[in-house]
């Protein structure tokens, strides 16, 4: 198992996997990723149908040296093969259940796996289309042109002990976050941004 350490001086690149979408070209992106020095891989998704979330993880493990971070999407996505964990509270909805709830039902196997737990806020913004996220949390991203109101977001979980802040669209989005949004979170005093 691999310390994960996130960098403030230089810029790094995760690759976001959905074992349901992608097992059938891993092998693909594994060699893809390699060659081009990408730091991480987030494994995880919204919703899991099939039966490939260790499967993933262990195929990962053993054709590469790239650290392993599961990116949770309910709390059966726990694995003690990878690296490390991102804790996720989704900070921008107003739904318990991604705030604290899963996190509770979580504990206990998560203390046990030996993980590397990264506790992470997550700011869900809006991209133009219902999104995964959207559905299977229940919440609201917040608005696209509202750029204060994901600072405050991100500041709150900073305060509250987040060690990293994890912004997107979600998943198929038809825009992603703006260029202004992440300039202006650039000048706000973050721990680390993925």
């Amino acid at each position: 198992m691999k310390s994960v350490q996130f960098s403030n001086t230089r810029k790094q690149l995760a690759v976001v996997i959905d074992p349901d979408k992608t097992i059938d070209s891993l092998h693909e992106l594994i060699d893809l990723s390699v060659t081009t020095h990408i730091d991480y891989f987030l494994v995880g998704g919204s919703l899991l149908i099939q039966n490939n979330f260790e499967r993933t993880i262990e195929l990962l493990k053993k054709n590469t040296e790239i650290p392993v971070i599961i990116f949770p999407g309910s709390n059966y996505q726990i694995s003690p093969n990878a690296d490390a964990i991102l804790l996720l509270s989704l900070v921008s909805g107003r739904n318990p259940e991604y705030l604290i709830h899963q996190h509770v039902q979580a504990a206990f196997p998560l203390h046990q796996s030996g993980l590397q737990i990264i506790p992470t806020g997550y700011v869900l913004i809006e991209g133009g289309v219902y999104s995964s996220t959207q559905y299977i949390s229940n919440t609201m991203p917040i608005p696209k042109d509202k750029p204060e109101i994901a600072i405050a977001t991100s500041l709150a979980a900073e305060q509250l002990g987040m060690k990293c802040i994890y912004l997107e669209a979600g998943s198929g989005a038809n825009f992603p976050a703006s260029k202004r949004l992440f300039k202006e979170l650039k000048n706000t005093p973050l721990y680390h941004l993925l």
